[in-house]
């Protein structure tokens, strides 16, 4: 993931939404969103190159997603799969705060990351690039490709967007959400971070919702996790078109994990 917009125990409604953009090469093999055969309880996107996943959930209510932290000169070819990160979590029973810790001892045999895990004990961060596991306090907040609240023209658009979003009422909230995430706004170059990718990447980059030549948002996720335990996983993919993009299919899932099955 690119952009990861959050509110936990911030809604009367819902004690999760999470709404989300994947932006990767286009050439990158992708399977979208569905329970997978070996593990039918995992529900996830699939990196088809490296097996690993960006995002996903378990009907227990298990959810984890990562972002890459941006430090193009530390880039190792060789380094694990940061997907697998995700995919352990999904696929163990440990804790999330317990798995988080394990994750720490082995940081340095992955490209730089930020890694949210979560489940009933609560919901927790950690990045490659700071010291300890942060536990995410009730809130809105947003993760991009530095630490978590950074405040990034897209982290600081998107946090404000999605808060008037959430605030709108529970009417056709999947949809204002994934307007949310479709947004292109360019801002300023003086307002562009400087993490050594270059300034026409840097400007590429910079909006919420990524389009280029080669390199775009994938698919952005939502996903509403209601008090009662009933969860809703929505995913819009994308496809490169020309210029332009085009919309690919939109998947909705529905299930409860008070009775996971």
């Amino acid at each position: 993931m690119c952009l990861i917009l959050l509110a936990y125990e911030a809604h009367p409604k819902y004690r999760l939404i999470l709404a989300a953009n994947r932006d990767e090469f286009y050439e990158r093999p992708t399977k979208a969103a569905d329970f997978w055969e070996e593990a039918p309880y995992i529900l996830a996107g699939r990196d088809l190159k490296l097996g690993g996943t960006w995002l996903g959930m378990t009907r227990k209510g298990r959810l984890a997603a990562v972002t890459n932290y941006r430090d193009p000169k530390s880039f190792c070819i060789n380094a694990k799969s940061r997907g697998m990160l995700v995919s352990r979590f999904l696929l163990e029973n440990a804790s999330a705060e317990t798995y988080l810790r394990r994750v720490a001892k082995d940081k340095d045999a992955y490209n730089a990351f930020n890694l949210i895990a979560g489940d009933s004990s609560g919901l927790f961060c950690f990045s490659s690039r700071s010291d300890g596991i942060r536990p995410i306090s009730p809130g809105i907040h947003g993760l991009s490709n530095r630490l978590l609240d950074t405040p990034w023209p897209k982290v600081s658009r998107g946090i404000r967007l999605f808060g008037e979003a959430i605030g709108g009422g529970k009417e056709r909230m999947e949809e204002r959400l994934l307007w949310v995430l479709q947004d292109r706004e360019q801002p300023p170059d003086a307002d562009l971070p400087d993490t050594g990718a270059g300034l026409e990447w840097e400007r590429i980059l910079s909006p919420i919702f990524i389009q280029s030549p080669t390199y775009g948002t994938r698919s952005s996720t939502v996903v509403l996790v209601e008090r009662v335990g009933q969860v809703v996983f929505v995913e819009q993919t994308f496809y490169p078109e020309g210029p332009s993009v085009r919309k690919g299919p939109l998947c909705r899932f529905v299930f409860d994990t008070h009775h996971p099955g």
